[in-house]
């Protein structure tokens, strides 16, 4: 069972950055954005007001504006980027990958911004992550010479939202319900995808059907799909095993965009990929050291004991959704969706 989860949970991820090249092909990036999370604000809105009026209880001003801002930056940023990108002819894998070392670049950056620990393997591991990012892009940017140069650096934004999203919200010393936070998250991103989509010209959607096939696609197998199972899997399994399956997206998504849209996929991305997984690989064994050294459970990730030193949390544990910590778990989470 928990394998069948595994495959589905990876799937319906990585269906996001098949669906917004689905979206591209037949409107701007803010219309389909608009579209998407216009529904899905309606729908989470009328819940809140009716069946989960008592998650929103205690809560203050200020905690619904942080996480407003937080799904600006993990939601709104991150989103328009990827499809910008992807707009622009940058392939879904390469948009994936670049996607996928959110943690590693997280995990680093929390020894100079929170002053924790950070061993050598673990910036082994970053350096790894970042060949591997470089190895197909310059696949992707040959295979593609239309492509602006500058188009592959609009997903290394959209990361780097992804990361301050998530020391925004490991700041956070009040606890919000999931549904309250997705809630808010998605308010906020359909309307500034609106107002955006309106400034643009581009609210009215087109008529065909390819573009409301790619909505739905979006709204059930991503959305749906793939936050159900992320917050299914992260009950059952625990925070590490399910970031661990983050960074399958790329190849995942490589192969998938080469099927289904003929994207390239030739020894260098392979090799990319490779590199980008043995990165995961090097940090995934490192963190598991550390919790080790700390007496830390690896099923639970509840944080480490109290030791000489201020180690690094497991990078996996920051992870690439825009959800935040479930309230009987422990974790503290942030992050972006596809």
């Amino acid at each position: 069972m928990n394998a069948l989860l595994s495959i589905a949970f990876v799937l319906c991820w990585s269906s996001g950055f098949i669906g917004a090249k689905l979206g591209a092909g037949s409107a701007a990036a803010v219309t389909v954005l608009m579209w998407r999370f216009l529904p899905l604000a309606v729908i989470l809105l009328v819940v809140a007001t009716t069946l989960g009026r008592a998650s929103w209880r205690g809560l203050a001003a200020r905690d619904v504006a942080r996480q407003a801002a937080i799904g600006v930056l993990s939601q709104s940023g991150y989103l328009l980027t990827v499809y910008y990108a992807i707009q622009l002819g940058v392939s879904s894998g390469t948009a994936a990958l670049i996607d996928g070392v959110q943690p590693l670049v997280a995990g680093a950056l929390a020894g100079p911004l929170l002053g924790q620990y950070v061993s050598r393997r673990q910036w082994l591991g970053l350096c790894l992550g970042v060949a591997g990012v470089a190895l197909v892009t310059m696949a992707d940017a040959m295979a593609a010479p239309g492509v602006a140069a500058w188009a592959y650096l609009v997903p290394f934004l959209g990361m780097l939202s992804l990361v301050a999203a998530t020391f925004l919200e490991s700041r956070s010393r009040t606890r919000v319900a999931p549904g309250v936070a997705l809630t808010v998250h998605c308010a906020t991103s359909a309307v500034l995808f609106t107002v955006f989509a309106m400034g643009a010209g581009a609210a009215t959607p087109p008529a065909e059907a390819g573009f409301w096939a790619a909505v739905g696609w979006l709204v059930v197998l991503s959305t749906f799909g793939g936050y159900g199972l992320y917050w299914l899997i992260l009950r059952r399994s625990g925070v590490t095993e399910v970031n661990a399956l983050m960074f399958l997206m790329a190849p995942v998504t490589a192969v998938w965009g080469a099927v289904m849209f003929g994207e390239p996929f030739g020894v260098q991305t392979g090799l990319g990929l490779a590199v980008g997984l043995a990165a995961v690989a090097v940090v995934q064994r490192d963190g598991r050291g550390d919790r080790r050294e700390s007496g830390q459970d690896p099923r639970n990730a509840r944080g480490p004991r109290k030791t000489g030193r201020s180690p690094l949390p497991d990078p996996h544990s920051l992870p690439a959704c825009p959800v935040p910590k479930p309230q009987d778990s422990g974790h503290r989470l942030s992050g972006g969706c596809s």
